[in-house]
């Protein structure tokens, strides 16, 4: 029980501070006149993020398909 509590304290107070984006990104698009391009890059971001969440839900899908079928035989 210590422990759980502990590494849950941890984790919430040291995640704070972590920063959004890599120094190289904000670098590059610091600023009002790379609006186009920030916009472009959290686009490509929510694209690559999305992904991954499609394919699991996919799987989830065929395996829930599967079960179903064995259960009803």
């Amino acid at each position: 029980m210590f422990f759980s509590i502990f590494y849950f304290l941890f984790f919430i107070l040291f995640s704070l501070s972590a920063n959004a984006q890599c120094a190289m990104c904000r670098a590059a698009l610091g600023g009002d006149a790379n609006k186009a391009q920030a916009q472009a890059v959290n686009d490509g971001i929510v694209y690559l993020m999305v992904i991954p969440y499609l394919l699991v839900g996919v799987i989830g899908y065929y395996i829930y398909r599967m079960r179903m079928k064995k259960k009803q035989q």
